[in-house]
């Protein structure tokens, strides 16, 4: 039985990391923001994983799907975007799963969405400032006021690097991390159902074999 529960888990994992992979296409940039900075919903898959696998789960799917998508679709960023995509998600998926895992209710979703909201946007922040930034500007050899000069276009409080991350990194994950958690409230019942289908059956059956 052990068998058959991770080898489905396994599975489970695959599919919403493929599932995550394609939702990385789907993405846009909005006015408001410098266009490098898209929204997407494949944070979406690695949510529901979390909720309903596990947090460690949820981080699997996010590594997944930014493998996938380096093999497929190749990289424009020198890995710099894919890491940043992986380490942010993976802030996001494992704080809210983690915490929906101690309190599997409603308030216990949303409780768990708005810390790990909170903490992939301090952690954007963080990681943005000193590293990815700097790091993009570096190997493409940039100018880094060439990069900040695309959001004082968008926002005249933009004059440095770090107003460039107090206008456009922090509201822009907030607004990604409010959309996803949307949907993933929205959808996460009717989703979770099919996640768990195949252990209801397997502990149906063993309970079975316990009773004969």
């Amino acid at each position: 039985m052990n068998k058959k529960f991770n080898l489905n888990k396994q599975i489970k994992i695959t599919l919403l990391a493929a599932m995550a992979f394609i939702l990385m296409y789907f993405d846009f940039p909005l006015p408001l923001f410098p266009g490098f900075l898209k929204i997407d919903l494949s944070d979406l898959p690695a949510l529901i994983g979390a909720f309903a696998l596990g947090p460690v789960e949820g981080i699997v799917i996010e590594l997944l799907k930014n493998i996938l998508h380096v093999l497929f679709k190749g990289t424009q960023t020198a890995l710099v975007g894919e890491f940043a995509n992986f380490i942010v998600g993976s802030v996001l998926v494992f704080i809210s799963g983690y915490i929906y895992k101690r309190n599997k209710n409603k308030k216990g979703a949303v409780v768990g969405l708005v810390c790990g909201v909170l903490a992939m946007t301090t952690v954007a922040s963080l990681i943005n400032y000193f590293v990815l930034i700097p790091t993009y500007a570096k190997v493409f050899k940039l100018p880094l006021d060439t990069l900040i000069g695309m959001g004082t276009k968008l926002n005249g409080n933009i004059i440095d690097l770090k107003t460039f991350i107090i206008w456009s990194v922090v509201p822009f994950n907030l607004l990604k991390g409010i959309l996803v958690s949307l949907v993933t409230l929205g959808v996460y019942k009717n989703v979770s159902s099919l996640v768990h289908k195949e252990e209801v059956i397997l502990e149906k059956k063993k309970y079975s074999k316990e009773n004969i």
